[in-house]
């Protein structure tokens, strides 16, 4: 095969593999929404709507390990055909879910979706680490997160209207509520099964480390792959990373609320901004990859979150949302430059470090939680809560400068 018909393959399947990174992001973003329905649908306190994030990213936490060994097996490609068809058939089942109003079953729609959901991240990423030259994977693999970052600010932005209606409009148009609901899982379902179908009759060009894996059998799932200190050290930096993101992210709307005194209408624009600058902050670090090392920019980006969240914890008010914003823009990065990081050299055991990587969103239920707890206690200096979010970015630096180093 000559290297234009190699380079062209590679596009393509790049393209593929991007519009994956866009859909997982409109799945995991629209979350926060349907536990504002949960609460309206079921009058439920938020605690208990919050089990819709509960069951949605414990199946992060449980599949990575049975996926990557169903890849070994296989392939990349059909573990995330497999993944679409999953996620949709969740979708589509919110279709009858709707019509017998159990909470319950919901939380199992949620669970199947973030199960297929699963099969993409665990594939895709370490797909795109792969597809094309060592040396520019990081950079490739923003340019595909940067496809994430459109995903989430679309859904927070537009496609969260369609699942919440006007609380004025909710006690008078529940048929409407629940109908516009189950319509989006619902599109969204087929359009998976639509992409599904795309990429099983799109040939995506087989990568040296699954014919290693044809070639040498082995294990399905490898955990000595752990011994090798910059990828351990990277699933820790994933965990520490996603449970800040998602801690800051969680807790805007609140502190715009509660603490800088804004009222909703107020808050959701400056969320949308907030997703802007996260969006931005991806386009513009791929674009930066080119001139500059991601180890490096890993360094100097969490560095400042670091300063960024100091800025939080000892002013308040619009200074603090500001900064908060600043956070979102410096965060983008870091999740695909710390797994690719951690990727690296891993060859035959590639699938078995992007599970135990993925593994680590675990931290989204852990972290967020504590932050949360520890700005309810802090009456008087509830800002000082952003500590925990700072010793996370630290980590980050940290992996940056040291932390990534393979040595054995």
């Amino acid at each position: 095969m000559s290297n234009y018909q190699k380079s062209t393959k590679n596009t393509v399947a790049l393209a593929m593999v991007f519009s994956l990174f866009f859909l997982w992001a409109i799945s995991n973003n629209l979350l926060s929404p349907v536990v504002n329905k949960m609460m309206s649908l079921f009058n439920i306190d938020q605690a208990s709507a919050e089990f819709v994030e509960t069951s949605y990213w414990f199946a992060y936490f449980l599949f990575p390990i049975p996926i990557a060994m169903f890849m070994k097996r296989f392939s990349y490609k059909a573990g995330i055909v497999l993944g679409l068809l999953i996620s949709a058939a969740g979708g589509l089942l919110f279709l009858p879910v709707t019509s017998l109003h159990s909470f319950p079953l919901y939380l199992c729609a949620f669970f199947i979706v973030a199960i297929g959901m699963c099969f993409l991240e665990t594939a895709a990423n370490p797909y795109v680490t792969e597809l094309g030259d060592p040396a520019t994977a990081p950079r490739r693999l923003n340019l595909a997160q940067a496809f994430n970052g459109l995903g989430a600010f679309i859904a927070a932005m537009f496609l969260s209207k369609l699942i919440l209606i006007d609380d004025a409009a909710t006690n008078t148009l529940p048929d409407a509520e629940i109908h516009n609901f189950k319509l989006t899982y619902a599109i969204f379902g087929i359009v998976l099964i639509l992409i599904a179908v795309i990429m099983s009759f799109t040939k995506l060009p087989r990568i040296q480390v699954e014919d290693e894996d044809t070639a040498n059998g082995g294990k399905l799932i490898s955990f000595s792959v752990l011994k090798r200190r910059h990828l351990r050290n990277g699933v820790i930096a994933q965990f520490f990373y996603n449970g800040g993101q998602t801690a800051v992210n969680s807790l805007f709307i609140v502190y715009c609320v509660k603490y800088a005194g804004l009222n909703h209408d107020q808050a959701t624009t400056l969320f949308g901004f907030y997703m802007l600058a996260f969006l931005l902050g991806r386009w513009i670090g791929a674009w930066l990859m080119g001139k500059f090392q991601p180890k490096n920019m890993l360094v100097v980006y969490g560095l400042a979150n670091v300063l960024l969240c100091l800025v939080i914890c000892f002013s308040s008010g619009m200074t603090a949302i500001y900064a908060m914003m600043g956070i979102s823009f410096f965060m983008s990065i870091m999740y695909p430059t710390q797994f690719s990081l951690a990727l690296t050299d891993l060859k035959g055991e590639t699938k078995s470090g992007s599970a135990f990587l993925v593994m680590a969103i675990v931290g989204n239920s852990i972290l967020p939680l504590l932050t949360a707890k520890f700005q309810v206690s802090l009456t008087s200096n509830h800002e000082l809560a952003y500590i925990i979010p700072l010793i996370c970015f630290a980590v980050c630096a940290w992996y940056g400068w040291k932390g990534h180093v393979v040595k054995d």
